[in-house]
């Protein structure tokens, strides 16, 4: 209203200075009385004439915004993060570019890194240790390991540092906090395709030809995905209030690695202590992942669908915990 009496000059405007406001009302009425000529109809009580002056004029009530709080059910609001899409690819998009800016050798380094680590296993383990590596030329094995253990590495890394690397993201703006780690996803399988093109090269080196095992590769590469996303979901929240988690993640990554069929074959652990080698859930899924891509290594249905259980389970459990913590992000951050 009182931006309304201003527009008419400074005369209404102190006409109305220390009345109220059915007076502040009274006199703008009564001027625009006299600029029409005639009465201005629709002298109607306080609440309806705000109502009718918000709308413009129009009569209609100003829409009503109710605001409720989520259920504790909602771990995904789809629609949210539908909305939200462009911000994920372009976070996506922003990992790329400053991972390899400034770079000389760029996307390069995506290569170096798994054929470095598979000379290195294959100097140890197949030269110094011996280790079988069920026919196959120890070098491609041990790729072939490295594949799908970046796969996961890379994305239980990213996803558990996201929100504290996007501290000033979360504190100013706001948006749905789990498309920071799952803007993690797009960047990761950019780097499993360059290297899985280089797992292609070396086949046609060494003459290895994949047989149809390879279609089920995409299976393994989802539940490696869903099982590395739930371990990033619940370190990524608890990150926030403990950087511990920071510093202790890397050790324990580490040895995961050493106790997973990588750089050596499952078929080498002692018979005796096999059953509880597998129930790592990440044995049987890159022992299923190197089969698809070699036609090598040993299919447990039981340890597969076990380890299937636990990574679509762990990525639940990711979500309802990650949602239970992310109202506190912005205050603790």
């Amino acid at each position: 209203m009182l931006w309304l009496c201003q527009r008419q000059g400074p005369a209404l405007f102190a006409a109305t200075e220390g009345v109220g406001y059915s007076a502040m009302r009274d006199v703008f009425l009564s001027e625009k009385e006299k600029e029409t000529g005639g009465p201005v109809t629709g002298r109607t009580s306080r609440p309806e004439g705000e109502a009718a002056l918000v709308a413009g004029g129009a009569g209609q009530p100003t829409p009503l915004l109710k605001i409720r709080p989520a259920t504790s059910w909602a771990a995904i609001n789809f629609r949210e993060l539908w909305q939200f899409r462009d911000l994920a690819m372009t976070l996506a998009g922003r990992d790329l570019k400053l991972r390899y800016k400034q770079t000389a050798l760029g996307v390069v380094w995506v290569l170096l890194q798994p054929l470095l680590a598979a000379g290195v296993f294959t100097f140890v383990f197949g030269k110094v240790a011996k280790m079988p590596s069920d026919g196959m030329p120890y070098f491609l094995f041990s790729y072939a390991g490295l594949l799908g253990w970046n796969l996961f590495f890379n994305t239980v890394t990213k996803s558990s540092g996201c929100l504290v690397g996007n501290a000033h993201l979360i504190s100013k703006v706001f948006f749905p906090r789990l498309v920071l780690p799952l803007s993690t996803v797009p960047s990761t399988l950019v780097d499993f395709a360059v290297a899985a093109g280089m797992m292609a090269v070396l086949m046609v080196i060494y003459h290895v030809a994949p047989g149809p095992g390879l279609l089920l590769l995409p299976v393994w590469i989802v539940l490696l995905l869903l099982f590395s996303l739930g371990i990033g979901l619940v370190t990524a929240g608890l990150a926030v209030s403990y950087r511990d988690v920071t510093y202790i993640l890397p050790v324990l990554m580490q040895l995961v690695m050493y106790a997973s069929p990588i750089a050596y074959a499952a078929t080498a652990v002692p018979e005796r202590l096999r059953k509880w080698y597998d129930l790592n859930p990440l044995a049987p899924l890159l022992e299923a992942f190197r089969w698809s891509l070699l036609r090598r290594g040993e299919l447990s249905a039981r340890y597969l669908s076990l380890a299937t259980i636990v990574s679509v389970l762990l990525f639940v459990v990711g979500l309802y915990s990650f949602k239970r913590m992310e109202r506190k992000f912005a205050d603790v951050i």
